[in-house]
């Protein structure tokens, strides 16, 4: 079985391993991504440590309830991923923000909660083809930053009185929209790349990032976590069903009928058996052989008693002057031959119909009786 198996569990093996390599290369390729802590090339600590040399303060946070809290008129909130935010924490997020006189900062929002934060805006889905954009707009920002890595996502607005910046085919890249009251605004970033490690040295990067960001003195950092109670509390109790795609009941249905299908082709008979005469004659004692070889192979002693005793009684039979049609009913057979031979019938009965041998050396003692009781009966 070890033979036959290795090396199907030696691939499930490797595949494994794998798996395993890749999760931790992929984690470790993650690690850190858009948080001001970390020094990661795809980390934001050099902006924050940028801001704090100017007297601005940064605080993380990963809960919906500490980032609604810190909103105010001194604080800038930067939500770093708003898609990951379900839209009852997207409703109260906007609730919080839209009167508190802040600023807030949306990086790489897309369609999914662009109009729940930002209303008025619409996210395209195609996004531009260049990195590198001019900032081509009023804002003293970005004019004072010029160019810039804010090619990702593009915005379009109604709302009156916006800052449409960096644009890309007609449609802006970097996007500040007006509080309907009050002094505070919502800025929208189709790409995180003016904030992360790696790129805050490169253009303008660094200038629009601390412009944006360093307008109050306080920044919240908020790091949406998919481990924040709200997001379950709020959207209720689902089940198993619940996380299932839509259709898949019908899928599974689908499937059913195929296996159902499936079954009825392969059990359909086309027709009755047709012998066919083997292309080599093949001698007898070769089948013998190679039906023993099967039986030893699989350690069916039993079945080995059982044809040797089959095929004795079958020949003993007409010897004995009993029907062949009655060779193997004990209360047919026995007693005449227990009359013919003289014998204990209790004897017969144990080797023409006893049970199976323990082990070969009582098949072969087995198989020896039988022939001796065959040439006994056979003798004139």
């Amino acid at each position: 079985m070890w033979t036959r198996t290795r090396g199907i569990a030696l691939a499930l093996v490797l595949l494994l391993a794998a798996a395993v390599a890749i999760a931790v290369v992929r984690s470790d390729a993650r690690h850190g991504e858009l948080d001001p802590r970390s020094a990661d090339p795809n980390g934001s600590r050099a902006v924050a440590e940028l801001l704090a040399d100017r007297g601005v303060d940064t605080r993380v946070v990963t809960t919906l309830d500490a980032a609604t809290a810190a909103a105010g008129p001194d604080t800038t909130l930067l939500v770093a991923v708003p898609d990951l935010l379900t839209a009852p924490q997207q409703s109260r997020l906007r609730s919080a923000t839209a009167d508190s006189a802040g600023r807030t900062v949306l990086v790489s929002a897309g369609s999914r909660s662009v109009e729940q934060l930002a209303p008025g805006v619409t996210a395209d889905p195609a996004t531009s083809f260049d990195s590198t954009l001019a900032p081509r707009c009023d804002l003293p920002a970005a004019r004072r930053a010029g160019t810039a890595d804010t090619g990702g996502i593009r915005y379009t607005t109604t709302v009156l009185g916006a800052d449409e910046c960096y644009p890309s085919e007609r449609l802006s890249t970097l996007l500040r929209v007006p509080a309907p009251s009050g002094d505070g605004d919502t800025v929208l970033l189709g790409s995180p790349d003016i904030l992360l490690n790696d790129r805050l040295a490169e253009h303008g990067n660094a200038s629009l990032a601390l412009q944006l960001l360093g307008s109050r003195p306080h920044l919240v950092w908020y790091l949406p976590s998919l481990a924040d109670a709200s997001a379950a509390s709020e959207e209720g109790e689902r089940g198993f069903f619940d996380l299932l795609p839509d259709g898949w009941l019908w899928g599974t249905l689908q499937l059913f009928v195929a296996a159902a299908l499936a079954a009825l082709w392969r059990a359909r008979r086309l027709g009755p058996l047709v012998p066919e005469r083997l292309p080599v004659a093949i001698r007898a004692s070769e089948t013998v052989e190679g039906r023993a070889r099967l039986y030893r192979k699989a350690n069916a002693r039993d079945r080995a008693a059982t044809a040797l005793r089959s095929a004795t009684r079958t020949r003993l039979a007409p010897l004995a002057g009993v029907p062949v049609t009655q060779a193997h009913a004990p209360e047919a057979l026995l007693p005449t031959l227990s009359a013919h031979l003289q014998g204990d019938g209790h004897d017969l009965h144990a080797l023409l119909f006893g049970p199976p041998p323990g082990d070969d050396a009582a098949l072969i003692q087995l198989a020896d009786r039988l022939d001796a009781l065959e040439r006994e009966v056979r003798r004139p």
